[in-house]
Parts: structure tokens; C-alpha cells; sequence
């Protein structure tokens, strides 16, 4: 097959991705993902343990790391849950204090 020669691919991967292009494992992961949607909008304060209750009683199972997992992949997080980042990230301001030294630490050559 030419595009297989062109793009380096091998046949019989492609081949495989032809006869079944959505895993079983990737159809599971998302309708625990719609499950978890659904659960978050109905009440966004939930945390990630009683959204995988929820799901768990719309009939999708499954453990509380899977659900942590999924939220964080999709960025559904507790309304009170996420703590803001102090510090991170910021730029230094101006100096506090004047430079009365003065200070110039350049040295002309190596070792002086």
C-alpha cells in the first residue's frame, strides 16, 4: 500500500486499526467519562470520590483513581477543592532597597 510506504508505517498495525479503530478499553474510559459529566453538572461542589459514587449509581463502576484520573484529564474539579498557587510562576519585582554599595561583581579575568 502506497500511504503505508509513504507515512513508514507498517501494514499490519494499520490493518488492525482498520478492523477495530475505538479499543474496548477507549469505549469503557469514556462512558465513565459521560457518567462523570453528568454527575459534575448536576452539582459542580462534588469532589472526584462522590462523582464515582454518582457514576457508580447511573451504572458505570469504578474505582476512585480511575475518577480522579478522568477529572483531572477533562478539568472537572470541585468548586472547593482547587487550591489556588501562591508564588509560583510570578515574576520578581524591583529591588525593596537602594544599592548603596554599589555593588559590581565583574571580574576582568579568570581568577581575580
Amino acid at each position: 500500500m502506497v500511504s503505508c510506504r509513504v507515512l513508514k508505517l507498517s501494514r499490519q498495525p494499520y490493518y488492525r486499526w482498520l478492523r477495530s479503530p475505538v479499543t474496548g478499553r477507549e469505549l469503557t474510559q469514556a462512558y465513565r467519562a459521560n457518567a462523570l459529566h453528568d454527575a459534575h453538572l448536576e452539582d459542580p461542589e462534588f469532589g472526584y470520590r462522590f462523582l464515582a459514587d454518582e457514576a457508580k449509581s447511573l451504572g458505570e463502576p469504578m474505582c476512585d483513581r480511575t475518577a480522579w484520573r478522568l477529572c483531572r484529564d477533562e478539568g472537572w474539579w470541585s468548586a472547593f477543592g482547587k487550591k489556588k498557587a501562591r508564588g509560583k510562576g510570578r515574576k520578581p519585582g524591583p529591588p525593596v532597597h537602594d544599592d548603596l554599595v554599589q555593588r559590581e561583581f565583574m571580574a576582568a579575568a579568570p581568577n581575580e
